[in-house]
């Protein structure tokens, strides 16, 4: 099981940048994916889920009505769309898969995923 992100980059304050985070060795639509960040400095914090069975996601209220998640068709890929990026936004973004199932259900928690990646760098200038 290996997760692998990338996409990340510079980009100036109002751009947008798309993450994804490729899956091998399992396919997400037995595991709900997550996104989490960590700016220098700080604690992880969780930014979005999605549950692979119904789509019912969740996010967290900084990036609420910004940033979109998603996995595609076939399971293999997710991705984080991010617009209208904030300097607050710059921070390592790693994508994590859930131990459990896939359902978000204690989404925010590290401990909810059993599986990381290794994370990409996001840097949003002023």
């Amino acid at each position: 099981v290996q997760l692998q992100a990338s996409g990340g980059g510079q980009v100036e304050a109002g751009g947008s940048l798309t993450l994804s985070c490729a899956a091998s060795g399992f396919r997400f639509k037995n595991y709900a994916v997550g996104w989490f960040r960590q700016a220098p400095g700080r604690g992880r914090e969780a930014v979005a889920c999605i549950s692979t069975t119904d789509n019912f996601i969740y996010y967290g209220d900084l990036v609420k009505g910004r940033f979109t998640i998603a996995v595609d068709d076939a399971k293999t890929t997710a991705q984080l769309q991010m617009n209208s990026l904030k300097p607050a936004d710059t921070a390592v973004y790693v994508c994590a898969s859930d131990s459990w199932g896939p359902a978000c259900h204690s989404w925010s928690a590290e401990a909810e995923y059993g599986s990381w990646g290794q994370g990409t760098l996001v840097t949003v200038s002023s």
